[in-house]
């Protein structure tokens, strides 16, 4: 893209397997013909990347917490900073000014200065023209300082839900009012943002859907009966426990279902023991985490997808799935409702409740006709509002022409 220098993409981790939807956006940038270097403030374990994509991707990627811990590197950031000591000064304080309450809170906003005096000393040698970070917590302070110091602008993408129970932890106004732009991935994030920021800085809050490539997904035969799925992190806030009960619940009335769970975290064990526990060994098979292609290959050998979270964004693999042309069963939380419209393009039901779970599994495994129906419907809602290339088109406008314009570019109709 014309009048677009070489940015940054800053995360906590990259790439690694649960965030795939971040390494699909860096090369669909590229792909724009936009310059993105990568960085990471922690180096991912390899258990966590799949494939070799995002193998080159790590390498490819610069970390910071390991550069940091070089003095040789960190007297090379400071020497860089202090040619401008009144920046330097202004981020130090915005360090201190900004740092959670208590003594931890300073001590940790003062390892973020270190890290960002690093990814500043960087972003100048390599010509950075723009600093966008994924995650608005720890790296989102670090972006924001490295702001301060190399007087390049910086942008972020706003996630949720874990932020808004924590915004003034977080400082989330004052990263909203120091940024160019942010991206919300859903207006439930964007009505979030609005409550912790001052109304002048409204117009910098746009909607950009994290997205999926919906051809990927193409040319799924029919959706079988009485195979579900979940993919995701196994930790209680993904409702896992719920799940695993709604299931045990749903096999008294129809025995033949089973459930695949494809990802990995610190409660496997625990919810594996569970399984047997409640008698499931036969009908729950744990994969562990797989790759795009991997995930794209087992969404067409199930009939539905269920995400039982007691707290979400938009989620990207309900995206995945309905590109899939998979119904999806999903709790009523976050910005779920902006993606999956209830008995249309599948279920929605309360979080935390095992028997309308377990009603809602044992209603669409008995009715091909409607999960085919509800298939055809979540794919054509992909299709139309979160199709990987058009969002990311609309972060590259951004990123060329700044927080102007309507929060929404589209025309109304």
């Amino acid at each position: 893209m014309t009048g677009l220098g070489p940015v940054m993409w800053l995360t906590g981790e990259y790439p690694r397997a649960t965030d795939t939807f971040i390494q699909r956006e860096v090369a669909a940038l590229r792909h724009l013909g936009v310059a993105v270097e990568t960085a990471s403030v922690r180096r991912t374990d390899p258990s966590h990347h799949v494939g070799p994509e995002q193998r080159a991707e790590a390498a490819a990627t610069f970390h910071l917490l390991e550069a940091a811990l070089n003095p040789w590197r960190m007297t090379r950031a400071k020497l860089s900073a202090l040619r401008n000591p009144g920046r330097f000064l202004r981020a130090l304080a915005l360090a201190w000014r900004t740092a959670p309450k208590g003594l931890r809170g300073r001590i940790y906003n003062l390892i973020y200065f270190g890290e960002a005096l690093v990814l500043a000393q960087r972003m100048k040698a390599r010509g950075i023209t723009h600093l966008h970070n994924h995650i608005a917590k720890s790296s989102g302070t670090v972006a924001m300082l490295a702001s301060e110091i190399s007087g390049i602008p910086h942008s972020f993408t706003l996630h949720g839900p874990d932020i808004f129970f924590a915004p003034e932890h977080w400082a989330l106004g004052e990263k909203i009012a120091r940024a160019r732009f942010v991206a919300c991935i859903s207006d439930f994030a964007r009505s979030q943002a609005m409550l912790f920021s001052d109304p002048a800085h409204w117009h910098k809050l746009h909607v950009v859907h994290c997205g999926v490539d919906p051809d990927l997904y193409a040319d799924a035969p029919p959706p079988p009966e009485d195979r579900m799925l979940f993919i995701g992190r196994l930790t209680a806030v993904k409702g896992v426990p719920v799940l695993l009960e709604a299931l045990a619940q749903s096999r008294a009335r129809r025995p033949e279902l089973t459930l695949d769970l494809v990802g990995d975290g610190e409660n496997r064990a625990a919810f594996e023991a569970m399984a047997r526990q409640l008698g499931l060994e036969a009908a729950v098979r744990f994969h562990g985490y797989k790759g795009q292609a991997e995930v794209a290959r087992i969404l067409k050998e199930t009939g539905v997808l269920i995400l039982p979270s007691f707290a979400e964004g938009v989620p990207v693999v309900l995206m995945e799935a309905m590109a899939a042309g998979r119904p999806v069963i999903a709790t009523q939380v976050g910005g779920v409702t902006e993606l999956v419209d209830d008995g249309r393009s599948g279920l929605l039901v309360p979080p935390g409740a095992e028997m309308p779970l377990a009603v809602a599994m044992v209603a669409l495994a008995g009715d091909a006709a409607r999960r085919s129906a509800m298939g055809a419907e979540g794919r054509a809602r992909v299709l139309a509002e979160f199709d990987a290339a058009s969002e990311v088109a609309r972060l590259a406008r951004l990123l060329c022409d700044g927080p102007g314009g309507p929060v929404r570019p589209e025309p109304i109709a």
